[in-house]
């Protein structure tokens, strides 16, 4: 409501004013599971999982990054030697520009990888220099139109959609037919949560998952029985813990 609010006057439209007594309601707790550490790497790890898939796995679990951020990279976005890339931010609001101005001009925010993901960043792109990152194993079907910055120039491939990644991540995890495998923002739900566990502040969980209010990142320090089990062993005696 106050973000809608915030357009309405930013651009000149009378918008509904608010009972002084309202009060926003509290942010819902997310039903999206964290998966462990060990069942992302397992996943990662299996022979049958193409390179492709790995390769995005690994990505949007260190990036914390949405999937559609990510999918929508392309190799000359990469900055392989600093381990970063800047992503078009899910909601992002574009700077002012001009009638006539690229589309570029949208909101970009950095997002940052590690070892798991450098190393196999450069097994999937095999030489390519342009073009996305993630694409699929066919062409366009005849007919298709397809922006040129969905298509690599060298093999004609397209772009990985969403859907796409979605369904291949279903069929590795569905245990209870099709449909019932994980989800791929479970990715950057764990790693937040796992980091959360770990300690991080509030402040570098802000940064790392580039949310603008604290409230929607509270939701990631809900530890795990495991993490609880290991924090209440600090309070066994001393001798107890040697």
């Amino acid at each position: 409501m106050l973000s809608w609010l915030g357009w309405c006057e930013e651009y000149g439209y009378d918008g509904p004013a608010v009972p002084a007594w309202a009060k926003r309601l509290a942010v819902p707790d997310s039903e999206t599971p964290a998966r462990s550490k060990m069942a992302v790497d397992r996943l990662i790890a299996r022979r049958e999982v193409h390179l492709r898939e790995k390769t995005l796995w690994r990505t949007l679990y260190e990036t914390a990054a949405c999937a559609e951020e990510m999918l929508g990279v392309n190799i000359e976005d990469l900055d392989l030697a600093a381990r970063r890339c800047p992503v078009k931010a899910k909601g992002a609001r574009s700077k002012a520009r001009r009638r006539g101005q690229a589309r570029e001009d949208f909101v970009l925010e950095t997002v940052y990888w590690d070892a798991g993901t450098a190393r196999l960043l450069p097994r999937l792109l095999r030489g390519r220099t342009r073009g996305p990152v993630f694409v699929t194993h066919r062409r366009p079907g005849p007919g298709k139109v397809v922006s040129p910055r969905d298509v690599c120039p060298d093999t004609g491939l397209a772009r990985l959609s969403y859907g796409q990644a979605r369904a291949l991540l279903d069929e590795h995890t569905a245990v209870r037919g099709p449909g019932t495998g994980w989800d791929l923002h479970e990715y950057r739900h764990s790693a937040l949560t796992h980091l959360g566990e770990q300690g991080a502040s509030l402040l570098m969980l802000m940064a790392k998952s580039r949310h603008k209010k604290p409230g929607n990142v509270r939701r990631y320090f809900k530890p795990s029985p495991e993490a609880i089990s290991e924090l209440t062993s600090l309070l066994a005696p001393g001798d107890a813990r040697r």
